[in-house]
């Protein structure tokens, strides 16, 4: 279910603001998850010994892991 708004648009709106928050942390995981497993993909079927690999992951992963602790912190 497509997630709506009970009233038009009003970026002052604090419903409206949620749901703008919201979307954007999912498109960034989505993202993330994009650009990660090609990273990774890459990285196995060439047998890389990629060390940044791991840490782009990691601080990554906590980055949008940081975002989402936002986005819930500031729900309604």
């Amino acid at each position: 279910m497509a997630p709506r708004l009970s009233r038009p648009p009003d970026p002052s709106d604090p419903e409206y603001q949620s749901l703008e928050r919201r979307i954007n942390l999912a498109l960034h995981i989505a993202i993330f998850a994009a650009i990660n497993s090609s990273i990774w993909f890459w990285r196995s079927l060439h047998y890389a010994d990629w060390q940044w690999t791991i840490w782009t992951t990691s601080l990554w992963a906590v980055v949008v892991l940081g975002q989402g602790i936002w986005v819930f912190s500031k729900e309604n």
